[in-house]
């Protein structure tokens, strides 16, 4: 992998991982056109998405000083017995909701299916299947929701959010593995569904992101540790750590501008720019498929 393509990948993590398009997505398409796609390619994705982690600390810092305190001030009252689930404040509720979200992610990811396998494996596994159109599905299945959310958003919202709230965005979450489903796309869209706040959607979708980027990168440390010690990875230091750095830079961006976005109710326009973009993986995945032509001879080696 050069530095270019390190480069390229970072900007694509970045704008996508907070626009509702799907940053998994995007990078699959990519790293299949230009032949680096495979098992190894996982690992850079989960490196890249350290990077749009360290934007989300940037950018909600306050909130999240604020909930990491919470934290300890619930182990406090845990263990001095003054817990009380009707006494919580805006804080606390945020921080319990969180821990129902992950765990939600987390069961659905870890599905057992025959053959050993857990559903997160077959998730994963879609962006090195040698081809495009399960993506370019996704992509239309993001647009769809996206329409719906707008149309939602536009009726009467700022409801506070409850526990069957945080399971289902935390279930959203765990589909919005498979590339092409956007993760902040689709939890966004679930809370406005839902008609909660925006404000408070916009805060509780990045911030989901933390535990759910940091589980992602434990289980996926071999792989890294994998891909940097291997030459036949085609990954190597320095090319991860750019592409990491760019991928923070241009997060930080993204998380303003999709902000903007959620607050002024212009989902229809990523919806549109989904539903054109899953209308030509598909075709192009397809058309790969019955002319056995593929696309990777004309993108591989461009950089």
């Amino acid at each position: 992998m050069t530095i270019i393509e390190a480069i390229l990948q970072g900007i694509i993590q970045g704008a996508t991982e907070f626009l509702p398009v799907s940053s998994s997505g995007h990078l699959s398409v990519f790293q299949y056109l230009t032949g680096n796609n495979g098992e190894m390619s996982v690992a850079f994705d989960v490196m890249l998405h350290v990077g749009t982690l360290v934007a989300v600390f940037v950018v909600f810092r306050k909130r999240i000083w604020e909930l990491i305190k919470e934290f300890f001030f619930l182990l406090r009252d845990v263990f001095t017995g003054r817990f009380s689930i009707k006494n919580m404040d805006r804080s606390r509720k945020m921080l319990l909701y969180l821990f129902v979200s992950t765990f939600m992610t987390a069961l659905v990811m870890l599905i057992p299916l025959p053959g050993g396998k857990k559903l997160m494996d077959v998730f994963e596994g879609v962006a090195g299947d040698g081809n495009i159109v399960v993506e370019g599905f996704c992509f239309l299945f993001t647009a769809a929701l996206l329409f719906f959310a707008s149309k939602q958003a536009e009726k009467r919202a700022g409801k506070d959010m409850d526990i069957k709230d945080a399971i289902a965005i935390g279930l959203m979450q765990g589909v919005a593995v498979l590339p092409g489903i956007s993760r902040s796309g689709s939890t966004s869209s679930v809370g406005l569904i839902r008609r909660l706040d925006r404000e408070e959607v916009i805060n509780y979708s990045f911030i989901l992101s933390i535990p759910a980027i940091l589980g992602a990168v434990l289980v996926k440390a071999g792989d890294i540790k994998d891909a940097l010690s291997s030459g036949a990875a085609g990954i190597r230091l320095l090319p991860l750590l750019v592409g990491m750095l760019v991928a923070a830079i241009v997060g930080v961006l993204a998380i303003k501008l999709v902000a903007y976005v959620i607050k002024t109710n212009k989902l229809k326009i990523f919806a549109y720019y989904c539903l054109v973009l899953g209308i030509v993986v598909v075709t192009a995945g397809i058309l790969e498929i019955v002319l056995n032509h593929p696309l990777q001879k004309y993108f591989s080696g461009i950089f």
